[in-house]
């Protein structure tokens, strides 16, 4: 057997035109065995298995084996717990890589697609976009895209806003509803922290109390899925990356507004009249089937509040959602009782309503409400009115710069006399 370097030399040679019997006599090998080598080339490698080697897991394999065989689902650390019983010895991952290799794979079953009657259910999520608005192109801004989408007629009802807080959550809901004609029986989120506070000892869903007053209100049952089961919101979760793709990708946009008023314009003549590739039925003809199966909205408007205690600042200013609201010039008190609504910022003193303002989008916004700054005097008192220097009783009369002039040329003459 000749060595990798005379082999290499030898096809070397055949490719540079030199005959069988040259390179014979050349590397002094038979011609025989030049042309065998010339015929095979260059061959990769061959390596025989390698012998397993001894793992202080040998001994219990066949017990697993028996044991996965007769009871697929067994869990490793149950299975490891009875193997230690009988002498094992070694560690956890050892088990699980063994276990991997001789479970049965569990055949995955298909999704079955969910259908809802005409006004029965709605789905609503939040999902992250990141933009630079051309008003502020050295900010990167990161907005919230709500959005609510009937399981019928699969329309969608979507806002772009700064926050997902509790407060965002009702007012988009408001909003939605009003622009919908109608409420939805059932309403389905997912498990955000504004929609559920916690579960039961007994198994069942803590709702938060806001949410639980506007479902109230409106008339509405919220659920929330499953955890980790985002297919079960697949009628809001594919839409996101719809308006991702379709609307929101290669567009520039000044500010917020510009970017909804962009935004409703495409889901009035684009996402809402197209032909849905699921329904195969043109999404607004759908909607006009179901609306009338939609929940009347209420007479009276949504009011359900939340409560809070804000420090006034020395601008005689509050802050609530990262913007701030101004408070009337007499306020007292240092602290006042905030009252969030859907769509207003109330402002107690002492159980009194001394502001009301528009909540505002964004943050570092600023709202002075008419009438809360009394004017001052900027410039310089008229007349002769003593203005208090120094030492209590001091005074000095305000008189023209003539005045003092005048004074100063007498001082002058009266140096050079």
């Amino acid at each position: 057997m000749i060595q990798l370097g005379e082999l290499v030399m030898i096809l070397e040679w055949h490719r540079q035109g030199m005959s069988v019997s040259a390179i014979a006599r050349q590397s002094g090998l038979d011609r025989k065995t030049v042309r065998k080598y010339i015929h095979r080339g260059l061959e990769a490698p061959a390596y025989g298995p390698r012998k397993p080697r001894q793992t202080v897991l040998d001994p219990f394999t066949g017990y697993l084996r028996e044991r996965v065989s007769a009871f697929p689902g067994l869990t490793g650390s149950r299975l490891l717990r009875e193997i230690r019983e009988r002498g094992y010895a070694g560690g956890y991952t050892a088990v699980t890589d063994f276990l991997r290799e001789i479970r049965p794979a569990m055949p995955s079953s298909f999704e079955v697609r969910f259908e809802t009657p005409p006004g029965a259910q709605a789905q609503v999520d939040f999902a992250q976009f990141q933009v630079v608005f051309t008003d502020e192109p050295s900010v990167p801004r990161i907005v919230w895209l709500f959005s609510m989408v009937l399981g019928y007629s699969r329309l969608i009802w979507a806002r772009f806003v700064l926050h997902q807080d509790l407060a965002t959550l009702l007012r988009c809901h408001v909003a939605a509803f009003e622009a919908l004609g109608g409420v939805p029986h059932e309403v389905l989120y997912d498990r955000m922290k504004t929609v559920v506070t916690g579960e039961a000892t007994s198994g069942g869903i803590i709702y938060n109390r806001a949410l639980i007053d506007l479902a109230r209100h409106f008339g509405f049952h919220p659920k929330a899925c499953r955890p980790y089961r985002a297919q079960t919101k697949g009628k809001v979760e594919r839409p996101f990356r719809y308006i991702r793709e379709d609307f929101f990708l290669a567009r520039s946009f000044s500010n917020l507004e510009d970017l909804n008023r962009q935004l409703q314009h495409w889901l009035s003549t684009v996402a809402n009249p197209r032909v849905h590739a699921t329904t195969r039925r043109i999404v607004m003809e759908a909607f006009a089937e179901e609306q009338s199966f939609l929940r009347a909205l209420p007479l009276a408007p949504f009011r359900a509040v939340l409560r809070l205690e804000r420090r006034i600042s020395r601008e005689g200013m509050i802050s609530v959602g990262g913007n701030f609201y101004s408070v009337p010039d007499a306020t007292r008190r240092r602290v006042v009782e905030v009252h969030t609504l859907a769509d207003e910022i109330r402002i107690f003193e002492e159980g009194e309503l001394i502001a009301a303002h528009p909540v505002l989008e964004g943050r570092h916004q600023r709202r002075v409400a008419p009438g809360h700054r009394k004017s001052r005097p900027t410039g310089p008192s008229c007349g002769s009115e003593a203005a208090p220097v120094s030492r209590t009783g001091d005074v000095v009369a305000q008189r023209s710069l003539e005045f003092y002039d005048a004074v100063a040329r007498h001082l002058a003459r009266e140096t050079r006399a």
